[in-house]
């Protein structure tokens, strides 16, 4: 087994600067300093998203729960992950819990989901699958390059898809699980995200571009004061090759934690199932 492992601690320069801040001037001048980085927000909220994913990787890792909402016609399902990410080697570990069957029973037993650039290996995936066996997917072969088909957006990936956006406003402070964080709302382009993305989420962001049936993804952001993001939500939107009918996908991804140890093992090459897996989206 590959065994990759990062320990970080997270430092908050923000909140050091604050405190010297408040020795200078004492409480009178906070309320003004928080209305200034507020205006430079505003200013500029595009450049602040593009720098996103680079605050992630500053950050070192996180604890990520991810929910993936699927509706097409009159149905909608509801797939939840949650697990670890390194950043700076872009591996991560969700346990994904795919929704219970119409009738009520939970038959379904977790999917445990490798993150790493370029790839996805699942276990516990069905579809005749040893029990004992890994399934690896390279992510520039899906039509999605994985945003969607894990039941699970890669944290990192989804923060790359941010250096695609082309608009966006500052809706201003709200809280977050007892943290202070700047909300943005946008608009960003998959062919533009993907020319400015990592080497390892180049090709799966290429591919998302061209097989949704839009390249715009419509997201709200909410950033703490290290530009680390919180809560992603993105909305995607592709076409069923089945049915031919459009299915629309919210994506949220929350961040918190950071700079927990995020110890990642990647599979020995004799543990992957070698058979064909047919490209598909995770089962009902």
């Amino acid at each position: 087994m590959d065994r990759r492992q990062y320990r970080g601690a997270g430092v908050t320069v923000a909140a050091m600067g604050l405190v010297i801040g408040l020795g200078v001037c004492g409480t009178g001048c906070a309320g003004n300093g928080a209305a200034a980085e507020d205006a430079r927000g505003a200013e500029d909220a595009v450049g602040t998203l593009h720098r996103a994913a680079d605050a992630l990787r500053d950050a070192g890792s996180s604890k990520a729960t991810t929910s993936m909402e699927m509706a097409t016609g009159g149905t909608r399902v509801t797939i939840r992950g949650r697990g670890v990410y390194d950043y700076r080697r872009r591996l991560g570990r969700l346990t994904v819990q795919l929704p219970q069957d119409p009738s009520g029973a939970d038959e379904h037993r977790p999917i445990t989901e490798l993150l790493a650039p370029g790839a996805l290996f699942m276990k516990n995936r069905g579809a005749g699958v040893p029990a004992d066996k890994w399934v690896r997917v390279e992510t520039a072969t899906l039509s999605d390059g994985n945003l969607v088909t894990g039941g699970a957006t890669d944290p990192y990936a989804a923060a790359e898809l941010l250096r695609g956006t082309r608009t966006a406003t500052y809706l201003g402070r709200t809280e977050l699980a007892g943290t202070e964080v700047r909300h943005f709302r946008g608009t960003a382009d998959l062919a533009t995200a993907a020319k400015s993305a990592s080497a390892g989420n180049k090709p799966s962001l290429a591919a998302a571009a061209k097989g949704f049936a839009t390249a715009e993804v419509p997201f709200d952001a909410y950033l703490d004061d290290q530009g680390r993001i919180r809560k992603l939500r993105q909305r995607f939107s592709f076409v069923n090759g089945q049915q031919k009918a459009t299915v629309a996908v919210a994506s949220t991804t929350l961040l918190y934690d950071f700079g927990v140890p995020a110890d990642v093992r990647l599979p020995r090459s004799k543990d992957i199932y070698a058979g064909r897996i047919a490209e598909n989206q995770p089962e009902n």
